[in-house]
Order: C-alpha cells, then structure tokens, then sequence
C-alpha cells in the first residue's frame, strides 16, 4: 500500500506541473503532439460546425447533434 500511495502522490505532483505548464500557454501556440493539425483537419471533417470554444451539453444532446 505505501508503494501505491507514493506513487499515486508522485503522479498527482507531475500531473500538476504539466496542467500549470499548457495553462501558462496561449492554445494557439500549444502543441502537444506532432500530428496536432492532423487530428484537428480529421475533427472537422468530421464535425465542421461544431463551435468548440464554448461547449453547450444541451446543445451535444441536440437530436441535430446525434
């Protein structure tokens, strides 16, 4: 259990540096992998008038979204 519980804290600690490292960054400069603009070009194909910088649930739960 103590092994667990140190690992666990070990992993919280380095979660939380790395959430305080892509929060100090503007997300138009953030890059996290190298295919980040595949994935994006991939999204919107998929889902081209999805408004992504504010998220609605109801809107999501919309029958138009299903």
């Amino acid at each position: 259990p103590r092994v667990e519980l140190a690992w666990a804290m070990k992993a919280h600690q380095h979660a939380q540096v790395y959430f305080n490292l892509i929060s100090s960054v503007d997300p138009r400069f953030l890059s996290l992998t190298k295919v980040d603009d595949q994935i994006y070009e991939e999204f919107r194909k998929t889902f081209r008038d999805l408004k992504i910088d504010v998220l609605d649930p109801e809107e999501l739960k919309s029958e138009p979204a299903k």
